[in-house]
This record gives structure tokens, C-alpha cells and sequence, in this order.
């Protein structure tokens, strides 16, 4: 089997609606919504298909505590992602189809992994003192 090479397109996220208008108007269909701490940011990388099988990947760079456009517009199914990225992680979604409002997840720690984000953060978030 060949495996097809996937880049992933870094974009501003005041491109996102517009990107995510045009995956859908090529009649692509959203796989996945994920997000991962990386370096004190947050990386959340929407994952399409086309109708040839093909995928395609955005990315967005937003710091903690940013607040991001729901592409629910677009495609209604993404509440479920982006509850769970707000539950997880503490980033504001506005503009959801959905909301949980914040108990999409029950947690034992709030944005359990919201603490990864931040490099003096220790578990649940509490400042470790350590530079």
C-alpha cells in the first residue's frame, strides 16, 4: 500500500471561517477536530476529506485563554470537538450550534489538560515556582 504524503497548512486564525467555508463549498467532509499542547500554545488541526479519499489539514495557533469561532456554520457535527477542546483545554468556542456550556466532560480537575499548555504549570494547573 502507498502512503500518501499529508501536510498540514498552518493558517491565522482569522482565516479559519473562510478555509473551513471552502472545504465544505468543495464538498469535503470534516474527519476530526484535535488539539495538542505544544511549546505554551495550543495546536488545533482540523483533518478533512475530499471525495477522492485525499486529506487535508488546517492548523491553528492560539495561545491559553484565546477564544475561537465555532465551525459549526459549516459543519454542524463539530459541537462535539469543540465542546470537548473547551472541556479539555479551556479554550472559549463562540458562536457553538451546541453548547454544553462547560459539562461536556465531567473532570475531576477543570481543563484537565489546559495545565500542559503553560511551562511553570504543574498538575492541575498550580503554579510549580520553578523558572
Amino acid at each position: 500500500m502507498k502512503r500518501e504524503a499529508q501536510e498540514v497548512e498552518t493558517i491565522d486564525l482569522s482565516d479559519l471561517l473562510s478555509r473551513v467555508a471552502l472545504q465544505k463549498a468543495a464538498g469535503d467532509r470534516l474527519i476530526a477536530i484535535s488539539c495538542a499542547t505544544v511549546e505554551g500554545t495550543y495546536e488545533i488541526t482540523y483533518s478533512f476529506e475530499d471525495r477522492d479519499h485525499r486529506f487535508t489539514h488546517l492548523r491553528i495557533v492560539v495561545p491559553p485563554g484565546a477564544t475561537i469561532p465555532s465551525v459549526t456554520p459549516s459543519f454542524w457535527g463539530a459541537f462535539v470537538y469543540e465542546n470537548e477542546i473547551h472541556d479539555l483545554y479551556g479554550i472559549t468556542v463562540t458562536g457553538i450550534n451546541v453548547d454544553y456550556g462547560g459539562h461536556f466532560y465531567t473532570t475531576k480537575v477543570p481543563f484537565a489538560f489546559a495545565a500542559a499548555a503553560s511551562p511553570k504549570a504543574g498538575p492541575a494547573g498550580k503554579e510549580t515556582g520553578e523558572e
